[in-house]
Formats: C-alpha cells, structure tokens, sequence
C-alpha cells in the first residue's frame, strides 16, 4: 500500500522540485544584478550612478574651504568657507529629483537623475545613468553687464554616467558632459597696461573619470578628474581634481576630500576650477549625506 501512494504522489513531488528550480532560477537571476559600486551619490565632485530609492529623502550639507595656500592667515582656508544645500527625493528607484542652492555666486539648481540601464553580471557590463542640470547665477550684477536679461543667468548641464563595478573593492565612472552657457565664463589676464578678457564658448564639452577602491568595511577612498575638451587657451581656470576618503557610518556617509575646485555645481568646478595642485593651491572640503 505504502508502494501505491508513493507512485501515486511521485508526479506531484515532480512538479513541486520543477517549482522550487524555477524559483532558485528567479533567485540567481535576480542576483546578477550589481549594485552598489559608489556608496556616495557623488564620487567627490562628479555625480555617481547611485541613486535614491523610492521615498528616500537626501538633505546633503557640503563645504569648500578656502585655499591651504595662504596657511595660517586665514587658518588654512576655514575662514574661507562657502556652502551647497541640497535636497532629493526618490520618486521611485530609478528617478530622483533635486534642488540646491550655493553661496558660490550665490546660485540655485534643479535637477533631475534617472537610470537608463544596471550592470547585471554576464548581461550588461555598465550602470547607465541620465543626469540633466539647469542654475540660476543670482550673483550677476546689473551694473556690470548692460542690458542683463534674467535668461543671461541661466546655465545648463546634461551627463551621461556610465560606471563599472570591477570587483567588491574597485569601481569606475566615466562622464561625458555638455555645459551651457546663456552668459558665457570670462577669464582675466592681467598686463601692464590693461586687462584682457577671455570668453568661453557658449557651448562647451568636458569628460569626467572617477573611481573608488574599498580600503576596509566602512571607508573607501575616492578620486575624480575632468577634462575641459574647448577651454580657452587663454584661460585662466583648470580642470579640476580631486581625491578623498568616503565614511560610511548608519544613516549617511561623510565624504572629505582635498580638491582645486571650490564651486560645487557642475559648471562650477568643470569652468571654474580656480587651484593649481602644482602650487598648493588647493581647498579642503567635505560632503555630509543624511537619508530620511
């Protein structure tokens, strides 16, 4: 009898070990893709591929001190300081919206950060991500430019994010940039005479390259460079880099760095980085990241 219903039940024990391997099949499906490759939502200055989850609120809080340069004058840059506030919400896991305003010129921005595809292991090597900018410059001052329109204050900025998760320690981010310009970048040179004016395009192209390499649970340490591809060879502005260490501690992750670029928008530090790293003239700062 025991012989009958063990034959009896055997299609049923069948169709239950082909649901449980349809299941373990979803499982290591699910867990091709990669994640994680910056704790950060920015490496240092350039925009990681991380983004808010669904509901998540970031109030971001970060600083750039004065230059080093001038030492113990101005204590190393502290008494320098200007300051970015920043607020993003996840609108669900793969669109986040953000607004921010700077004391360097005193500019506000709104953005928007979506992405286009996730690294999944022998699928797609890249995370994709879309990164779209516009700034208002409530700096300009109407006496110095004649005929000032408030469209001569807007800036806008669209990235491509591709990065690569290499490994649980090494990660890379790649960032094609284009910037634009109602009221083009002036550089100044100084002469015996008079000054010269130097005017950046309208339209300007830049590539950014980034990287993490995980040295313990909680800290990484992090670096990003941009290329400017049409500066003015006159110029006086460099591209900006800059490298520090990121602290993963609950709730946020504390970011501080050393870098030539006080601005903190992206047309900021890519147009306007000020600091020659081959002078010592440079700027301390840090990026706090609080999620609610």
């Amino acid at each position: 009898m025991k012989h009958l219903l063990l034959f009896l039940m055997m299609p049923f024990c069948l169709l239950a070990q082909d649901d449980l391997v349809e299941a373990l099949e979803q499982e290591v499906e699910m867990d091709k893709t990669v994640d994680a490759a910056f704790k950060g939502l920015k490496v240092v200055n350039f925009e990681s591929t991380k983004l808010a989850h669904k509901k998540e609120f970031y109030f971001i809080v970060a600083h750039r001190f004065g230059t080093v340069k001038n030492g113990i004058e101005d204590f190393f840059g502290l008494d320098q300081a200007v300051t970015q506030l920043k607020f993003i919400y996840g609108i669900n896991d793969w669109l986040n919206v953000g607004v921010a305003r700077s004391s360097f010129l005193k500019k506000y921005g709104v953005h928007i950060k979506y992405r286009i595809v996730q690294q999944e292991i022998g699928v797609l090597p890249f995370t994709v991500v879309g990164y779209h900018l516009g700034t208002v410059n409530t700096a300009l001052d109407e006496d110095l430019y004649t005929n000032l329109e408030f469209s001569d204050r807007l800036t806008y900025t669209s990235q491509l994010l591709l990065s690569r998760k290499f490994s649980e320690k090494f990660s890379l981010l790649l960032a094609p940039t284009y910037i634009h310009e109602n009221l083009a970048t002036r550089s100044v040179t100084i002469t015996e005479s008079e000054p010269i004016f130097y005017d950046e395009r309208n339209d300007q192209f830049a590539v950014g390259i980034g990287g993490r390499y995980k040295l313990a649970k909680r800290w990484s340490v992090n670096l990003d460079y941009g290329l400017h591809l049409n500066r003015n060879g006159n110029s006086s502005f460099k591209n900006p880099l800059s490298i520090g260490v990121d602290l993963e501690t609950g709730g946020h992750v504390f970011q501080m760095h050393f870098t030539n670029a006080q601005a903190m928008f992206e047309e900021g530090y890519l147009i306007r980085a000020q600091g020659d790293w081959s002078e010592g003239d440079f700027y301390f700062g840090f990026n706090l990241s609080r999620v609610f």
